[in-house]
């Protein structure tokens, strides 16, 4: 920008220059602007407070189920996505994504399922139209326990 006009108008002046890759050509644009600007608080931050891993009788013992429990301030989400990635939170396993429901506190219980036994690094996302926050851990699965 340029500066304000000297007029009480509350508009800021602004003045762009292109360069035309075609020759030595520029192109001015002069003139007054004015929006309106909505400011949105979003999802500020995300925190997985607690891991659960769900008993599972002899015969569904294929996978193991955690739940993580997952809490949030500012703007209440409506979809988390979950990212299952080796120890070192580089080769992702696995992404699922669902839609939420939080109707007053941003507390949720989102359940996922291993494969196998082993170290995991997770990402739980949480987002609304116009944010996203994240929360990443460090866990272990050993079938069916997880620390």
């Amino acid at each position: 920008t340029t500066g304000s006009p000297s007029y009480s108008d509350s508009s800021t002046a602004v003045e762009s220059m292109e360069d035309n890759p075609d020759g030595g050509c520029h192109i001015y644009r002069i003139g007054y602007y004015k929006t309106d600007i909505s400011i949105v608080e979003g999802i500020l931050e995300v925190n997985i407070i607690q891991m659960t891993s769900i008993q599972m009788t002899e015969s569904q013992a294929e996978n193991s189920l955690i739940d993580f429990v997952v809490t949030c301030q500012g703007s209440l989400p409506t979809d988390v996505c979950t990212v299952v990635s080796d120890p070192t939170c580089q080769v992702s396993k696995s992404v699922v994504c669902d839609p939420v429901i939080v109707t007053d506190e941003c507390l949720l219980t989102v359940r996922r399922a291993f494969e196998e036994p082993g170290t995991y690094c997770i990402n739980v996302t949480l987002g609304d139209d116009t944010s996203q926050a994240l929360a990443s851990a460090l866990i272990s699965v050993n079938g069916g326990e997880s620390t």
